[in-house]
């Protein structure tokens, strides 16, 4: 092989993607369908394999590739799942005492109310939330810390110099 001759690359054909919209969320349609639908908001890994195995469909096929009539039984599974409880993402709820499962931009919204209920009831997980700090137990010495200037060692190196 001589030295003048150079390796010649192949440039991967792209192909053309499209984007699939679940429930007010855009997707990207080379997905596959158990990864695509984690995309959505309260869909877990979990319940992605769970709603492809109830609605038997092929997690391994492309969402772009779903026909529109298995997609319309995706959005009307996920908006009422049949799934057991423990699956579920809102159990026991307060206002109703039901086991719910929220998606979309509606669980955005009720864990905004959730924490904004607990900082008014002065809980001390709701404390905890409006002064910045970890809510569920973790140390703070070495992390979460705030106002990171430079050290006192740094400041005085450059006095000195």
């Amino acid at each position: 092989m001589e030295e003048t001759e150079k390796k010649k690359y192949a440039r991967k054909e792209e192909e053309d993607v499209t984007l699939v919209r679940v429930l007010g969320k855009d997707i990207r349609g080379d997905k596959k369908l158990g990864a695509a639908l984690t995309k959505i908001n309260g869909i877990s890994w979990t319940l992605g394999n769970a709603i492809c195995k109830i609605l038997k469909l092929d997690r391994s096929k492309k969402i772009q590739e779903v026909s529109k009539e298995e997609m319309a039984k995706i959005e009307s599974f996920i908006k009422n799942p049949e799934i057991p409880s423990f699956l579920k993402n809102r159990q026991k709820d307060l206002e109703t005492g039901e086991d719910q499962h929220i998606s979309g931009a509606d669980l955005k919204l009720r864990k905004e109310f959730d924490i904004k209920r607990l900082k008014k009831i002065r809980s001390y997980k709701g404390i905890r939330h409006s002064v910045n700090l970890p809510v569920r137990g973790q140390r703070t010495k070495g992390n979460f810390r705030r106002n990171r200037g430079k050290s006192v060692a740094a400041t005085k190196k450059k006095v000195s110099a």
